[in-house]
């Protein structure tokens, strides 16, 4: 009995010993873990930030640029005919989105929806309006009921668009 008593003497206190030294060493582990994730993912961070705010410039340009009061400033000729004007309208707004269709990978779900409907919904403002005037009329005759058409908008797509992505923009910071 004292042979047990002596053993168990050496042996409770070493097993108290090894079973904390286990489990600090299990808490290390496992605060290392989350110490060395979240260093990389600042890391990433910081490579990637710079990476998707350019991707949102980008597609604010591109809003920009298929907004048909800039459009129309841009690629409308005095010659042009009504359908030569819509078509040039229709393939500057294609042109500029195959252009960006990239940028997808740094926008959210969301915001890249946003700007297919934005394009979508200038595409459709072009050819509505189109078929309002006589395919042998004007170019700028077809320019000026589009920007009617535009001003009757509460908000122009492009600019619905744009403001969603001001707003997610600023959750990349809050």
């Amino acid at each position: 009995m004292e042979v047990i008593l002596e053993i168990l003497k050496y042996t409770v206190p070493a097993l108290i010993v090894f079973l904390t030294v286990l489990v600090m060493l299990r808490t290390w582990s496992r605060n290392e873990d989350k110490r060395r994730k979240s260093e990389f993912n600042m890391h990433i961070n910081d490579d990637i930030l710079p990476v998707r705010l350019q991707a949102y410039e980008r597609s604010i340009l591109l809003l920009e640029r298929i907004s048909p009061d800039s459009m129309i400033l841009r690629v409308s000729r005095t010659d042009y005919s009504a359908r030569q004007l819509q078509q040039e309208l229709l393939n500057n707004i294609t042109s500029e989105f195959e252009h960006n269709i990239a940028q997808q990978t740094y926008l959210s779900r969301e915001a890249w929806e946003k700007i297919k409907a934005a394009k979508n919904q200038v595409i459709n403002l072009v050819n509505e309006t189109a078929k309002e005037v006589k395919p042998d009329a004007s170019g700028p005759t077809l320019g000026k009921l589009i920007l009617e058409r535009l001003a009757e908008l509460n908000i122009p797509p492009s600019q619905v668009a744009i403001n969603y992505l001001k707003q997610e923009v600023k959750t990349l910071f809050f």
